[in-house]
C-alpha cells in the first residue's frame, strides 16, 4: 500500500526481468488506474535506465486507487501485471497547485480554472533553456524561482528537448549529464532527465507550474514524427502526473534558420505537429492542457486547432512598434472559432537588442490582458537563453546575437516586477468577466497607435482605462445615470493608488478626471459603490 496527498506525486519503480537491447524503443509500459468511483484511467510509465521503469501517479480524488501494469512484452514478469494500491488523502499544505488542482479550461472557454473551480490568471516567465547547466542547481534555480514567486508569477515556460537558436548538438544545449538525446535521436539520455527532474520538481514545489515545451519546431523534419511521438510518450510518462501544461513545440512551423527548403519544411512541420498533438491528447490520462508555441497564432501552427486547449500567441520583439500587433493579435484570437483561452506567450523580451525596457513591458501587458487574454508571459533577454557572465550565450546559427546579459542581472530588470504589479492588479477584480469597451472613452482606441488607450470593464460595476502615455486625461463617456462610481488612479510602475473620490458626470454622462501627479502611463479605475 502506498500513500500520497491529493494532487501530489508518488513514484513507483518496476524492474524488468527480460533482457532488452533497446528498452526505450522496444518496450511500452502502461498503467491502468481504477479510481475510487470505479472509473479507469490509463497512463504511460517511462524507462529510467538499465532495467528500471517508473510510474508516477497523482490522485485528484481522495480514496483508494488500484493500479495494474500492462507491458507490451507480456512475458516480462517484472513489468507485466504488476499491481498495487495507493491511498490518497486530503492535501493540507499551502501550495496552490496542489490545493486547487490541475489546470482546466473554464466553461466560458475564455479563461483558466483549477480543478476546484478557482480562477487562474496566467503570469508566465520564459525559461526556455532552464534545464541547461548555465542555470545551476540548486542555487540558481532557487534564486530565480524565489524572485518570480515573490513577484506573483505562477508559470515557467521551459523546454524539455532540443533548444532553439542552435542545432541539437550545440554544447550550449547540454546539462550536467550531457544532451537530452543520444546521437541520431535513437534514444533519450536518462541521466539528462534525472537532472531535469530536480528543476521541474522544484518549480512545482514552490507553486510555479511548468509549461513544458517538447522541443523547437524545426527539429521535426530531422527527427521524424514517429521518434518525436516516442519522445512525447516519455515526457507524458515522466511529467504528466505533475501539474503541468504541454506545449507541443516552439515556433511550430518555423523552419531551421539555415534551411534550404523552408516552405517544404514548414508544411511538413504543420502536418507533423498536428499528428503529435493528437497523439499526446490520446495518451495523457491526466488530460493536461495542450498548446503550441507559434510564429504568431498557435491555432495556425496545426491543421486542426480543435486539438488545442488554448491559443498561445507570439506578437513581436519590435519595441513600441510591436504594440499595435499585440492588440490586434489578441482581439483577433479572442474572437475566433473554435473559442478558447488566449495567452500571449512571447513578446518583447526586456532588454533584447538593447531595447524593449520596462515601459514597453507594461504597455504590452495591459494591452494583452485588457483585450481579453487569459494570461501573459514575460521574458527577459538573458533569462530565456540562461546567459551567464562566464558563459555568454553568443550568436544564433544565422550569426547574429540577441544580447549577452547574464540571467543573474536580467532577472532584476524592473519590468518583471512591474508586470507582477499588473498581475496583482488584475487579480483584485473578477478579471475573467471583463469585456472590451473602447466606446467608453474619447479618444477611442485606434488600431495602429502604440499609445492608444485600452478600456475594459463590466457594465454597471467596473471600468478600467489604461493610458500608455497620459498627458491629457481621457474623457469617460456613457456613464450610467443610475450608478455611482468611485474613481482612482493606479500607478502601474509600483501599484500605488490615488483616490479621486466620487465620479460626477455631466448631464450627458461624461466625466474627465484630473491630471495625475506625473506624466507616464496610468490606470484609471471606476468602481460602482455598493
Amino acid at each position: 500500500m502506498y500513500s500520497v496527498a491529493q494532487n501530489c506525486v508518488i513514484e513507483i519503480p518496476f524492474y524488468s526481468s527480460a533482457r532488452n537491447a533497446d528498452p526505450y524503443n522496444d518496450v511500452e509500459l502502461d498503467v491502468e488506474i481504477r479510481r475510487p468511483d470505479g472509473s479507469v484511467t490509463r497512463v504511460p510509465a517511462f524507462w529510467s535506465g538499465d532495467n528500471v521503469w517508473r510510474f508516477r501517479f497523482a490522485g485528484d480524488d481522495v480514496g483508494l486507487h488500484k493500479f495494474q501494469t500492462i507491458c507490451s512484452n507480456s512475458s516480462d514478469t517484472g513489468l507485466h501485471q504488476q499491481g498495487g494500491d495507493v491511498s490518497v488523502s486530503f492535501y493540507e499544505g499551502g501550495n496552490r497547485l496542489y490545493r486547487h488542482g490541475r489546470l482546466r479550461v473554464a466553461d466560458d472557454k475564455r479563461h483558466f480554472v483549477q480543478a476546484d473551480g478557482t480562477p487562474f490568471f496566467w503570469l508566465g516567465d520564459t525559461w526556455w533553456m532552464g534545464l541547461c547547466s548555465r542555470l545551476d542547481w540548486p542555487q540558481g534555480v532557487r534564486t530565480l524561482a524565489a524572485d518570480r514567486v515573490a513577484k506573483g508569477f505562477n508559470v515557467a515556460q521551459i523546454i524539455a528537448g532540443p533548444y532553439p537558436d542552435m542545432d541539437a548538438w550545440d554544447p550550449r544545449g547540454k546539462n550536467e549529464a550531457g544532451y537530452p538525446f543520444t546521437k541520431g535521436f535513437q534514444s533519450i539520455n536518462p541521466a539528462y532527465y534525472d537532472h531535469a527532474d530536480l528543476k521541474i520538481g522544484y518549480l512545482v514545489s514552490v507553486g510555479l507550474m511548468p509549461c513544458i515545451v517538447g522541443m523547437w519546431g524545426y527539429y521535426l523534419p530531422e527527427i521524424g514524427v514517429e521518434k518525436i511521438k516516442r519522445f512525447w510518450r516519455f515526457l507524458v510518462a515522466r511529467y504528466g502526473a505533475f501539474p503541468v501544461v504541454w506545449c507541443i513545440a516552439g515556433e511550430g512551423t518555423m523552419s531551421y534558420y539555415l534551411s534550404k527548403t523552408p516552405k517544404e519544411d514548414s508544411a511538413a512541420q504543420k502536418k507533423g505537429w498536428t499528428e503529435v498533438m493528437a497523439y499526446v491528447r490520446q495518451i495523457d490520462g491526466y488530460h493536461n492542457l495542450v498548446c503550441i508555441h507559434p510564429t504568431q497564432y498557435g491555432r495556425e501552427q496545426v491543421e486542426d486547432p480543435s486539438l488545442m486547449d488554448f491559443d498561445m500567441l507570439q506578437t513581436g520583439h519590435g519595441d513600441l512598434e510591436s504594440v499595435p500587433n499585440v492588440a490586434e493579435s489578441v482581439i483577433k484570437s479572442v474572437g475566433r472559432e473554435p473559442r478558447m483561452p488566449v495567452v500571449n506567450g512571447e513578446i518583447n523580451y526586456e532588454g533584447i537588442l538593447g531595447r524593449c525596457w520596462q515601459n514597453v513591458q507594461r504597455i504590452c501587458f495591459y494591452t494583452t490582458v485588457l483585450n481579453g487574454a487569459a494570461g501573459h508571459t514575460y521574458g527577459g533577454n538573458g533569462i530565456w537563453q540562461m546567459s551567464t557572465e562566464e558563459q555568454p550565450y553568443g550568436a544564433s546559427p544565422h550569426g547574429r546575437g540577441w544580447g549577452n546579459t547574464p540571467w543573474q542581472e536580467a532577472y532584476q530588470l524592473p519590468g518583471s516586477r512591474q508586470v507582477g504589479v499588473g498581475a496583482a492588479f488584475m487579480r483584485r477584480f473578477p478579471w475573467w468577466t471583463l469585456e472590451r469597451h473602447p466606446e467608453w472613452v474619447e479618444p477611442a482606441w485606434q488600431a495602429k497607435d502604440p499609445y492608444a488607450r485600452t478600456t475594459a470593464g463590466i457594465p454597471g460595476k467596473l471600468r478600467i482605462v489604461y493610458s500608455p502615455s497620459l498627458w491629457d486625461p481621457p474623457l469617460v463617456k456613457d456613464i450610467e445615470a443610475s450608478i455611482t462610481y468611485e474613481a482612482s488612479y493606479i500607478d502601474p510602475t509600483n501599484g500605488g493608488l490615488i483616490s479621486l473620490g466620487v465620479v460626477t458626470p455631466d448631464s450627458e454622462g461624461k466625466w474627465r478626471p484630473p491630471c495625475p501627479p506625473v506624466v507616464h502611463d496610468w490606470l484609471l479605475v471606476m468602481e460602482a459603490k455598493a
